[in-house]
């Protein structure tokens, strides 16, 4: 994963040089392989391992520099303001096991363009290639964040309805590189009233993308199955940016705050207004674990002597509500 550094220095104010940076998460067990550029147009490309999907974003190595450092770690704001009708598109999910979140955002009256250039060069650096505004912000706040988004023109979504189904047989679906793909029952579409309109998780379809023509979209946010991203993606011979992190798992707890920095960044990057209501559906909502640690036992792990105020830090900065057992 490539890593701007002044893209995370506005997370986290850790007062570190690149250098410093990369022996710091080297040592946390996010590798940096090499440091590219100089002075504040550094890139650290670092190793992500496949059980550390939270690191596939800037913010999530930000938190982590915050654990490390003790800097305090600033999350992207988000000043939301919808404005228009509420949205008209409904949405069902018939196989919860492969999509246990979906949300749909409508964003209306948007103006295609070129993003900001400060945005451009940040997507250039992260090693993806600016296409305009409203592509641009899927993948921004896919890196920012760590969540995949999708966008439709929503013109072209019939009976304006989404479906998260698996896939019919003998149903085809042309996505948006020119693949014309042989669908089955394993796979799990995105669909309209009447065909498959993007493969989930994966690639969107070309009868449903953005077009210059476009004046309204409808925004997807979701989490998806790791197991069955994966297995679509090798059956089909496609592997994106979207599918490398839900195969290492996204958290349906972050789409909702994904999917309002989205449309609140199509907002300010393309003048679109927003629906006054989002389609959020979430049939078997997460809780939050409570587990028991026990310091003593991380000591013996460790092998070495981790005071039990220390442990307490480093979960704090990490974000994890801590409660003492009463005795």
């Amino acid at each position: 994963m490539l890593i701007p550094v002044e893209w995370l220095r506005e997370y986290v104010a850790a007062d570190l040089s690149p250098e410093e940076l990369a022996e710091q998460l080297t040592m946390a067990g996010l590798e940096v392989e090499e440091i590219l550029g100089a002075d504040e147009e550094c890139v650290l490309d670092a190793y992500v391992t496949p059980n550390r999907g939270d690191w596939l974003s800037i913010t999530g190595v930000a938190r982590e520099v915050a654990a490390l450092t003790g800097a305090e770690f600033q999350p992207p704001s988000v000043d939301l303001k919808p404005a228009g009708p509420p949205a008209d598109v409904e949405v069902e999910i018939e196989a919860p096991d492969l999509c246990p979140r979906y949300i749909a955002h409508v964003i209306r009256g948007v103006r295609l363009g070129p993003s900001p250039e400060a945005v451009q060069r940040r997507l250039i650096a992260a090693g993806l290639r600016p296409v305009n505004n409203v592509v641009d912000v899927t993948n921004y706040v896919m890196l920012e964040l760590g969540n995949p988004l999708h966008v439709f023109d929503l013109a072209t979504v019939r009976g304006e309805r989404i479906i998260v189904r698996r896939a019919r047989s003998g149903e085809r679906i042309t996505v948006i590189d020119g693949a014309d793909i042989a669908l089955d029952t394993e796979m799990l579409v995105i669909a309209d009233a009447e065909r498959p309109v993007a493969l989930a998780g994966i690639m969107g379809g070309r009868d449903t993308e953005v077009s210059e023509g476009t004046t309204d979209i409808l925004l997807e946010a979701a989490a998806f199955d790791p197991t069955g991203t994966r297995r679509t993606a090798k059956r089909v011979g496609l592997a994106t940016d979207s599918s490398y992190r839900y195969e290492r798992h996204v958290d349906p707890a972050g789409t909702l705050a994904a999917a309002r920095r989205a449309a609140y960044l199509l907002a300010e990057w393309a003048g679109g207004t927003v629906s006054s209501s989002v389609r959020d559906v979430y049939p078997a909502p997460v809780s939050a674990r409570r587990l028991h640690f026990r310091p003593e036992r991380c000591r013996q792990l460790l092998g070495v002597e981790v005071s039990d105020a220390h442990q307490e830090r480093f979960l704090k900065r990490l974000g994890v509500a801590v409660y003492r057992q009463s005795p």
